[in-house]
């Protein structure tokens, strides 16, 4: 696997650089999968309109390597720190939800997120006995619900 995340690592680093980033990228294979991490004078313009670059990059990665990997990894695409903190943020998001949820009695909905924060949110609830989540909605209208069980 770490075959694939160092192609990875060449390709986008070709692609940045072809397309005028200042960018240093390093690549690492973890549990989650396959992090690509962007650093230097460029990294900040990675994270415009809540990262949406970097979704991009992972997009990509997954089109071109993506049956490489095993279903359950991923590529990650990071700068600043930026990935991390949206995780952790995401993790209070979840929590916040499940005692809202379990206060009220009504379901919890969350706004729009893409499919990977929707995935960590799942996962994080995961082991909640009396809680089930579940994605509803099509396309951009996509929603994660969270519900007792």
């Amino acid at each position: 696997m770490s075959d694939v995340c160092k192609e990875a690592e060449e390709f986008i680093s070709d692609l940045v650089n072809e397309a005028g980033f200042e960018v240093e990228i390093s690549s690492e294979f973890t549990d989650e999968g396959c992090v690509i991490d962007f650093s230097g004078d460029d990294a900040g313009m990675m994270l415009s309109e809540n990262g949406e670059l970097l979704d991009a990059f992972e997009t990509i990665l997954f089109q071109v390597y993506g049956r490489e990997l095993d279903r359950e990894h991923r590529f990650v695409c990071d700068a600043e720190g930026f990935r991390k903190t949206r995780t952790s943020e995401l993790h209070a998001m979840a929590k916040f939800a499940a005692k809202n949820v379990r206060d009220k009695g009504v379901p919890f909905t969350f706004g729009v997120l893409n499919s990977t924060e929707r995935r960590i949110i799942h996962l994080t609830l995961s082991e909640e006995e009396d809680l089930e989540t579940e994605s509803v909605g099509q396309g951009r209208e996509r929603r994660l619900q969270v519900r007792l069980k």
